[in-house]
């Protein structure tokens, strides 16, 4: 019996052909594609420009008119099953397998969706967060992803992952460190010019020197701590004529309502909540930002902070995190749930002078797509049967 899918357009290979990848780029159809919508769409779009590899996305059944994220050019082979039932028969019973759909030699499953296959597999893991946070998933949730972990631990050839601290946590599991790979992830920063950062200006109501923050308001983020740290330095007379400006959407738990409670300390317009930002307009509040906080508890990666340093924007984050190892020594680390230490953080961080600024925006400039797409690359030849 055959697995029910799409068998078009499957590209033969031969002996000396480029090596022909399976991406799965189904989370470039969620309405929110997210970090992981990114990482897909920016890894697939580098990994085109390396010569010896030819990336073809996998993907769930669709509509011709649904319009995903993945890049131009990048071939995209669907099966006939949608993405409910394509996800629950991966994580459930390994079918239908990669290879029934598209002729690769390598399959790259790029989230927790890992198709079954005969090949040789390769699965990133960008966090553990549903095993430290499971009250923040839904049961139905935490099951497939529990289902997932397992089969990465039975079949995945190599496990990539962002940072040293999500490869630890990875052994903690049960993934030989042999296994794993660290490629962190590359950034892409616009340029923005002076018109655009007066429109963006005037159409937020965002006036003089600011702190940004961006992000999903959810309990991991930190954000109330991050509210109080600034109130304290405000009426310590340090950062009187700053703003703390919040960018993004609202999430789960209580963390909405905890951020509600700090601002009563703070007077009015001293807080803007933008909620989400366009691409274009998120550039600009990184690049017209003085300085960047991100004090999250725990993260996989922590995109934000690459973004805000490819502005030369200072940083203020977690020490013995993820985004510390991103930064590179370059961030002000301080311990997030100690509001005067985030505070000294924040009045440290506004008070960086020009030339470091340079070097951070350098530090960022090295961390690019095209690097992580030869990292992975390099992987995928490790693998090559």
């Amino acid at each position: 019996m055959t697995d029910p899918v799409e068998q078009r357009g499957a590209p033969s290979l031969a002996a000396t052909a480029p090596l022909a990848v399976a991406l799965t780029v189904e989370q470039c159809w969620q309405p929110v594609p997210g970090g992981s919508g990114t990482y897909i769409a920016e890894l697939a779009r580098a990994l085109r420009g390396v010569p010896d590899v030819a990336p073809v996305g996998l993907a769930a059944r669709h509509d011709a008119a649904d319009v995903p994220a993945v890049p131009p050019g990048l071939p995209v082979r669907h099966a006939t099953l949608p993405r409910a039932l394509l996800y629950e028969a991966w994580n459930r019973t390994r079918r239908p397998r990669a290879e029934a759909t598209v002729d690769v030699e390598v399959v790259h499953a790029t989230t927790w969706a890992v198709p079954g296959t005969r090949r040789p597999l390769v699965v990133t893991v960008h966090d553990l967060a549903f095993l430290r946070e499971p009250a923040h998933f839904t049961r139905r949730g935490n099951a497939f992803f529990r289902r997932a972990l397992r089969v990465v631990r039975d079949e995945a050839a190599r496990v990539v992952v962002p940072s040293r601290v999500t490869a630890d946590e990875c052994v903690a599991e049960g993934i030989e460190e042999s296994r794993l790979v660290v490629v962190p992830h590359g950034v892409r920063a616009a340029v923005v010019d002076g018109e655009a950062r007066a429109a963006w200006r005037a159409g937020t109501g965002v006036t003089g020197p600011y702190v940004l923050w961006c992000g999903t308001l959810e309990p991991r983020k930190n954000v109330p701590a991050l509210v109080h740290a600034f109130a304290r330095a405000r009426a310590a007379g340090e950062l009187a004529d700053r703003t703390l400006v919040l960018v993004g959407p609202a999430g789960w738990g209580t963390a909405g309502a905890e951020v509600e409670r700090a601002l009563a300390s703070l007077p009015p317009g001293a807080v803007r909540l933008l909620g989400r930002l366009g691409d274009a307009d998120l550039q600009v509040a990184y690049a017209e930002a003085e300085a960047f906080a991100f004090p999250s508890l725990r993260e996989g990666f922590g995109m934000p902070v690459l973004e805000a340093m490819a502005h030369g924007v200072p940083v203020v984050t977690s020490r013995a995190s993820a985004m510390a190892e991103v930064a590179g020594g370059l961030a002000e680390l301080v311990e997030p749930t100690d509001v005067d230490a985030l505070a000294a953080g924040l009045v440290r961080a506004c008070a960086t002078p020009a030339p470091v600024r340079e070097r951070i925006r350098a530090h960022a400039a090295a961390c690019t797509w095209e690097a992580s797409a030869q990292a992975h690359a390099a992987v995928y030849r490790s693998v090559r049967p």
